[in-house]
């Protein structure tokens, strides 16, 4: 009998286990999130919101999302994000473009990135970098 409890009971952890590994966001968003120091589901979840679109019947952030002017975007490839977002940057203004996985505001934000290539706003993991660090600054996640 003690040893059906135990197996039962071990059964049941590696399932409790198994169902919060599953929960945990992917390495990218616990690296940017560790760095900065807040959650990595806030982050996680902002991108979802900011960035989400349906690919096989499940929610995922997007990395090749532009938001121009209030209209949202999303490209299948950076090099056409890259072209739209120097298109976007002319002709609406860096102040109403957002860029990435965290929509990532060009006009107030686009210095974070320290490049003079707006495309590097598109590099998924320079741009959770800079929206984890703005994140902790504001603390929008307590």
């Amino acid at each position: 009998m003690a040893t059906s409890v135990t197996w039962a009971g071990l059964a049941l952890l590696c399932f409790a286990l198994k169902s919060h590994s599953a929960e945990l966001p992917p390495p990218a968003y616990q690296l940017a999130a560790h760095a900065a120091n807040i959650p990595s589901e806030v982050l996680y979840s902002v991108a979802l919101q900011e960035s989400g679109t349906r690919l096989r019947g499940q929610l995922v952030p997007w990395p090749w999302t532009l938001n121009v002017a209030g209209a949202s975007y999303r490209f299948a490839t950076r090099a056409d994000a890259c072209t739209a977002l120097i298109i976007a940057l002319a002709q609406a203004g860096p102040k109403r473009v957002d860029v990435g996985l965290g929509q990532v505001n060009m006009g107030w934000n686009g210095q974070r990135f320290k490049s003079s290539n707006p495309c590097d706003a598109l590099n998924p993991y320079k741009n959770l970098d800079v929206a984890a660090q703005m994140l902790a600054e504001l603390r929008a996640w307590r």
